[in-house]
């Protein structure tokens, strides 16, 4: 058995064109999705936690008004692979994204490494954001005098112990009913929440625009006064992007869907790069208002928009608007990471690397019903009782590591299959690239210890599963030794 034996791109291309996999038989994915949906899915995944909560926190530790650098900073970094994710969507349509990729450029080992990497960006991720959801709810209902009990509120291990976070379980629930019922269903609810909340957070932009004290900006870039990286300064710049990094992860999720897209040769860049690009304008324009109305200094509180909306005097009705349109984010973040994690079990399991159920298609709605019942299960264990809203940092990491692995895939495919017809073509290949590969790395590098410590120990389990289960059980391994 070969650990590097790389899945052919024709194969690929066949799967995505609807032919069966590993041997399955299953019916393939429904094609329903347009650009302006893809768009959708992209910016309904990125704008969330991260432009609610992690710019306060990342002004106030590490950098100041000058956020708005880390933001840009990250955009760079996520831009570079956005064009490596873009030619590998459009050549290879498939579910799987990174997963698939790196299955045919880099082997097996690599693949499995990457696919067990998201699941700490889609399923961790969402379990994270469904406690930051649980929270939105009951402040927001705490706001019209509906008190719940802690009990139902909080895990066991939290600073203030309960039964079982019971809201973040709901709405994996209803979600997961969501996603199974239809991938055109699931992109027309995540469109209409997108809408509104891109209202809510432009309405913020425009209106605190007025409330802004230029004196908030001084000094826009603190001097690092300590020599410490990441305490202000240009490390501070740094270190605040690996953090606000996760403020972008999602993007990457439009990738997943390529299998179900309509057209995916002219609409997958759009998806991709269009909903990077008005993300990254929206998050420079928001920290830009959230630093000037609110000093930097006071903005490491869980809820830093709600703290600037108390500072726009004769405007108390926007805060609620506020907090309804972060939980709105929080919903449609939870929607394209879980149903991202449950395309890249699907082609996992087409692979044999997982169990077949993962890989089996309802015969009415056309979704992998099965895998979104387990994920729904893993996840809403992870929300109902593990203290996870430190997790933010983890997940980033994952998410970086597959950004790397697809950068890198670009510049081996250029070499082993320079003929093969690429609708979109990543500019200045090999440089960019590498660019992407460095700007990555590097926000990588300036994640926490501990971080590493957890990613590595994850990484660990990983291959303690893929040699013990999915190296035995690989479609592509069986076929290699049946040649012999």
């Amino acid at each position: 058995m070969s650990l590097f034996v790389t899945k052919s791109v024709e194969k690929l291309m066949a799967e995505s064109a609807g032919e069966g996999a590993g041997g399955h038989g299953h019916s393939a994915l429904k094609r329903t999705l347009g650009a302006t949906q893809l768009v959708a899915l992209g910016i309904g995944a990125i704008v969330g936690a991260g432009i609610f909560v992690l710019t306060g926190v990342a002004s106030a530790e590490h950098a100041g008004p000058a956020v708005v650098y880390s933001f840009i900073a990250a955009a760079i970094g996520c831009a570079l692979a956005g064009f490596c994710y873009s030619e590998f969507s459009t050549m290879i349509p498939i579910a799987g994204s990174a997963y698939a990729y790196s299955y045919a450029t880099l082997g097996e080992l690599v693949a499995w490494i990457i696919g067990w990497a998201l699941v700490l960006e889609y399923a961790v991720g969402a379990a994270t954001v469904s406690v930051g959801w649980s929270g939105t709810v009951v402040s927001i209902l705490a706001s019209l005098g509906i008190t719940l009990p802690s009990a139902l509120l909080n895990s066991p291990w939290d600073m203030t112990p309960g039964v079982m976070n019971l809201p973040a379980v709901l709405i994996i629930v209803a979600i997961t009913a969501i996603l199974i019922k239809g991938i055109q269903e699931s992109a027309r609810f995540n469109a209409v929440i997108v809408a509104i909340k891109l209202i809510v957070v432009v309405l913020f932009i425009i209106l605190g625009y007025a409330y802004i004290n230029r004196d908030n900006y001084v000094p826009f870039l603190p001097p690092n006064t300590t020599g410490e990286f990441g305490n202000f300064g240009w490390t501070g710049v740094l270190a605040a992007a690996g953090q606000i990094f996760f403020a972008y992860i999602g993007f990457d999720a439009v990738s997943t869907a390529a299998q179900e897209a309509k057209n995916p040769k002219r609409d997958m860049p759009l998806g991709i790069i269009g909903s990077l690009a008005v993300c990254t304008v929206l998050y420079i324009l928001y920290a830009l208002v959230l630093t000037g109305v609110v000093n930097y200094k006071e903005l490491n509180v869980a809820a830093p928009y709600a703290l600037a909306v108390d500072q726009m005097k004769g405007m108390p009705w926007l805060g609620f608007w506020m907090k309804f349109g972060s939980l709105l984010g929080l919903t449609t973040v939870m929607l394209v990471m879980l149903l991202g994690q449950s395309r890249v079990f699907y082609s996992m399991s087409r692979d044999g690397l997982l169990p077949g159920l993962f890989s089996e298609i309802h015969d009415k709605f056309r979704t992998p019903w099965k895998s979104n019942l387990v994920l729904m299960v893993f996840v809403s264990l992870l929300a109902a009782f593990t203290p996870i809203s430190h997790l933010g940092q983890l997940t980033s990491i994952g998410t970086l590591a597959a950004f790397i692995v697809v950068c890198v895939g670009i510049i081996v495919l250029r070499k082993t299959h320079p003929h093969l017809p690429r609708p979109f073509r990543t500019p200045f290949v090999p440089v960019l690239p590498a660019l992407g590969v460095l700007a990555n790395f590097a926000l990588m590098y300036s994640l926490s210890k501990l971080t590493w410590i957890a990613f590595v120990c994850w990484m660990g389990l990983g291959l303690v599963i893929y040699f013990s289960y999915s190296r035995t059980r690989s479609v592509l391994q069986l076929s290699l030794i049946s040649r012999r």
